[in-house]
Parts: C-alpha cells; sequence; structure tokens
C-alpha cells in the first residue's frame, strides 16, 4: 500500500510540474533558433525568436504568479480571523 502511495504522489508531482516543463522547453527551443539564426547570419529572425523567448518567459512568470496568488488566497482563508 505504501509503495502505491509513493507512486501516486510522484505521479501527482510530475502532473503538478507539467507546465514550467513545458515552459522551459519552450525558451529553449527559442533560445536556440536564434543562436542558430545569429550562427547563419539571420538578423531578422533572430529579432522574432528573441521577442517570441521573451513573450514566452513573461507568459511563464504570469502562470508563476497566478499560482502564487492562488495559494496565498487559499492559505489566507484557512487562517481564522482574530476577533
Amino acid at each position: 500500500m505504501k509503495h502505491h502511495l509513493k507512486h501516486l504522489a510522484g505521479l501527482t508531482a510530475v502532473t503538478a510540474l507539467l507546465p514550467l516543463l513545458m515552459g522551459v522547453h519552450m525558451v529553449r527551443y527559442r533560445v536556440d533558433r536564434a543562436r542558430r539564426a545569429a550562427r547563419d547570419g539571420d538578423r531578422g529572425a533572430i529579432s522574432i525568436e528573441l521577442a517570441l523567448a521573451i513573450i514566452a518567459l513573461v507568459a511563464v512568470a504570469g502562470g508563476v504568479v497566478v499560482a502564487l496568488t492562488k495559494l496565498a488566497d487559499n492559505v489566507t482563508k484557512k487562517i481564522p480571523e482574530d476577533k
């Protein structure tokens, strides 16, 4: 039974981290394309790829802010008020 719970906990943790992992792969992909464009001398592609990488980073940062805000709201609701 303990083995099943550990396995389930591991799956839950991996599932929770999937959006973050997707964001990391997206940023790596965009940065790699920008490096290839720089190596090939394609300046227009570098600008576009860097802009897309920045947009991806801002989206990931926004997701983190939203997650932290929801977590803070949940914790605040659980704290009893002083009367």
